[in-house]
């Protein structure tokens, strides 16, 4: 399967359960691998025959910073979602890394996959 590849968009968000992360936005990173058949853009040199890369990325971004999920694992549910509705992606997965919720290491991260 053919792939794109959207790495470490950085945007803030209110994600947590602790009282002190429902308060303030925190910076967390996303990457997303769209899978999808790139054959006919290929072939055509058009952009209609393509995803549009740049409207996944522009919407991610929003759903993230307007979202004020508890977990990682429904954030990155919703961003699969958000994802999975352009036409031509056929899966997606889905990287969240949160570096605040660290104690001991550089950051803590989810990884999900969703097909439609």
């Amino acid at each position: 399967m053919d792939k794109i590849f959207i790495n470490g968009m950085t945007v803030s968000a209110i994600i947590g359960t602790l009282p002190h992360e429902r308060t303030a936005p925190q910076e967390i990173t996303v990457d997303a691998i769209l899978e999808c058949d790139m054959k006919k853009a290929g072939k055509s040199d058009n952009l209609f025959d393509a995803v549009d890369y740049s409207a996944v990325e522009k919407n991610i971004c929003e759903t993230v910073k307007n979202s004020s999920f508890f977990l990682l694992e429904a954030l990155a549910d919703k961003i699969a979602e958000t994802c999975l509705a352009f036409e031509g992606v056929s899966g997606v997965t889905v990287k969240i890394d949160k570096p605040k919720a660290a104690v001991f290491s550089k950051s803590i991260a989810i990884e999900i996959r969703r097909e439609k």
